[in-house]
Order: C-alpha cells, then sequence, then structure tokens
C-alpha cells in the first residue's frame, strides 16, 4: 500500500491482503532477508538509540517520496531539492534535519547489488555532509 492509498474502510481479502504485502515486501527488500537484515544494521549504525521500527519506518517512507519524484521529474537533482527543501507532508514521519540521512540511505540502498553489502557508516556521513549543502536554510 502506498503512502497516499491509505483508507480505514477498505474491505480485503486475506488473500488480497497477503498479496499485497508480498508485493511490497518485494518492492522494498528485493533481494530479501539478508538485504533486510543488513539494511536494518546499516540503520541500527547509523541510529543507535533508534529502535528498528523507528528507523524503518521513515526509511520506506523516503524511499517511496524519492522513487516517486524521481519517476515524475526524471531528475535526481529536482528530487532532492523538493525532498531537502520542499517536503513538509510526511514531517511526523520524517524529521527535516534527518531527511538527507535517510536521502543517503535510499540512495545507497539503491546501488546494492544481490551481495546486499551496504556502504559503511562513514560513506554514508560523507553523502550526508554533501546533501546538507544542498539545504536553503
Amino acid at each position: 500500500m502506498a503512502l497516499g492509498e491509505f483508507s480505514l474502510f477498505t474491505w480485503k481479502s486475506k488473500a488480497t491482503q497477503a498479496k499485497e504485502q508480498e508485493d511490497y515486501e518485494k518492492w522494498a527488500f528485493p533481494y530479501g532477508e539478508k538485504q533486510r537484515e543488513n539494511l536494518q544494521a546499516l540503520l541500527h549504525d547509523v541510529y543507535p538509540k533508534e529502535t528498528a521500527a523507528g528507523t524503518l519506518i521513515p526509511f520506506l517512507t523516503c524511499k517511496e517520496l524519492y522513487e516517486g519524484l524521481l519517476r515524475k521529474t526524471n531528475s535526481v537533482d529536482e528530487t532532492l531539492e523538493v525532498l531537502i527543501n520542499k517536503q513538509k507532508k510526511y514531517k511526523q514521519l520524517i524529521r527535516k534535519k534527518e531527511m538527507t540521512t535517510y536521502i543517503a540511505l535510499v540512495q545507497a540502498d539503491a546501488k546494492v547489488g544481490e551481495s546486499c553489502e551496504y556502504p559503511p557508516v562513514e560513506a554514508i556521513r560523507a553523502r550526508v555532509e554533501e546533501l546538507d549543502r544542498l539545504k536553503v536554510e
């Protein structure tokens, strides 16, 4: 289910719900459980005081926003501009000061192959510094 598709009164069969969950899992973690575990380990390294859900939910939200904007704009620069400087709709899930960190994580995730090897935390932090320079205060 996409972020904008939530409806309290939508009734779906268990089979439909299971299929949607399976499709979402394939989108979120195309390389399966190993990718999920490695990503969660990286998220824990980046945010050691947060819970797994406390980092995975904003990560998946950012991933969905990033991919959706990228499809609309066909421009990484424009997508970054919107997410970093103009995105306010999901500020309860992704705090403004953390948006660049989640973008860096989403970009790293997009480059993960079947090996499911993520870059070290230092590389994520370096990318965050680059992205922070794009902020308009």
